[in-house]
């Protein structure tokens, strides 16, 4: 009787211990949350966004700032012309966000540990790669579109292309110039979203995990908006050669320049710093739009896997 019932003893000791030992699964977020996220936070940067390929595309010496740009621009094209392109930028949204988030995602649970435990920086730098790659290639066709409407009201009158929308433009392209102009920069696209992915999603996570390791942030809104603050300047520095390179490829009809001769050519002609021509409305694009995805993203994590 007594061996009996420290049997049921050493069961009930167990089963608690075995239970806690179980690594707790976190559901799989949806692929294109991040899509979705990324174009709420559009709706917000679009602006800056119209301000920065219009200074980056300046070339020689330009005295106008973001602010000035902006105010320009509503003066002589009207405020909603600070909205041209907001279709193309969506779409851009719509199929390089998604699929770089998504992608991301399943190669951190892939290549991830299977035990529940951290995840290694350079295992989450190499996801962030990948994941930037396939996401520039499938959003680079938006994104020409996307440039080229945004700079049109800044070309002269004979050489601007009044696209309606994002599939017009898409239409027209392959049209009037090819297929294969919708790749124009790829390779500095392809580079940039490798970068931009690997620098902001990858910071995200880790500023995300260092604040959370302290005794003063917790899981909420105050931890993810200093995560994707930092992790919008971070990706701001870090993208910011690349972007100059693939807004004047893009920007450019014709034949294909290569981005090492785009590169020499500003270097040559225009100085080392103008490669970083419009970094801070970069950032003050980046900034918001970085900030408002990954609240965003957050907020439709918890909607969803409640729903579920």
């Amino acid at each position: 009787m007594a061996t009996a019932t420290s049997q049921v003893h050493l069961q009930q000791v167990t089963q608690p211990q075995q239970a806690q030992q179980t690594p707790v699964v976190k559901p799989r977020d949806p692929f294109w949350l991040g899509g979705a996220a990324s174009c709420a936070a559009a709706l917000v940067s679009h602006p800056f966004d119209l301000a920065k390929v219009r200074l980056q595309t300046t070339q020689g010496a330009n005295s106008q700032g973001m602010i000035s740009t902006m105010i320009n621009v509503a003066r002589h094209e009207g405020f909603f012309a600070l909205y041209n392109g907001l279709s193309a930028s969506l779409l851009r949204q719509g199929t390089y966000s998604t699929v770089r988030f998504g992608t991301y995602d399943l190669l951190k649970e892939k290549f991830g540990p299977k035990d529940g435990s951290r995840i290694p920086v350079s295992t989450m730098l190499m996801c962030g790669v990948l994941a930037g790659c396939v996401g520039g290639g499938f959003g680079n066709p938006a994104d020409v579109v996307n440039i080229r409407m945004v700079n049109d009201g800044k070309l002269p009158k004979e050489q601007q292309r009044h696209y309606k929308h994002a599939f017009d433009g898409l239409f027209r392209i392959v049209k009037e110039e090819g297929p294969a102009q919708l790749m124009r920069g790829l390779g500095p696209n392809m580079n940039r979203a490798i970068l931009m992915t690997s620098s902001q999603l990858v910071s995200y996570d880790g500023f995300k995990r260092q604040l959370l390791a302290t005794p003063w942030f917790k899981d909420n809104l105050g931890t993810h908006f200093a995560s994707s603050l930092l992790a919008g300047l971070v990706a701001t520095t870090v993208c910011a050669p690349l972007d100059v390179l693939k807004t004047r490829i893009m920007n450019s009809s014709g034949l294909h320049t290569s981005s090492t001769k785009m590169f020499f050519y500003i270097i040559k002609s225009e100085g080392p710093a103008a490669l970083f021509k419009g970094w801070l409305p970069a950032f003050l694009r980046l900034g918001p739009h970085t900030i408002v995805t990954f609240i965003v993203l957050e907020q439709l994590k918890v909607f969803v896997h409640r729903k579920n």
